[in-house]
């Protein structure tokens, strides 16, 4: 959390985009695949989306779910990741972590940090 702040989330209308933001730091960007996750009540953690990093390119990943309507990037020279989300349903409604993965040769799936959360409340 002391190197990773969401920011962006809020509500929004069926169908509508929102952009969520991740401030992060060179370090953490430096060391660590980034992406992010989302949690709702009563359900385990999904991941959304997370940029796999092999040698000279970032390479996105998304979650069925999301695949198509979700884009992530990143600007590394301001050490910042975003998502933008698109034709938002209720379903997308959850808590979204900006998240550090532990880099290996099998890819990033371990989680190693996470930030504070922003909520996402999508209505109908």
């Amino acid at each position: 959390q002391v190197q990773l702040v969401e920011s962006g989330g809020g509500s929004v209308q069926s169908g509508g985009p929102l952009r969520l933001t991740c401030a992060s730091t060179e370090a953490t960007f430096r060391a660590y695949c980034m992406g992010w996750f989302r949690q709702v009540p009563g359900k385990k953690r999904e991941e959304v989306a997370r940029l796999e990093y092999f040698g000279r390119t970032y390479d996105p990943i998304y979650s069925d779910s999301v695949k198509g309507r979700f884009t992530i990037s990143q600007d590394n020279t301001k050490n910042t990741l975003y998502l933008q989300m698109t034709n938002l349903t209720p379903e997308d409604t959850a808590m979204y972590y900006c998240g550090a993965y532990l880099p290996s040769e099998a890819g990033c799936d371990a989680l190693h940090e996470w930030g504070q959360g922003t909520l996402v409340v999508v209505s109908s």
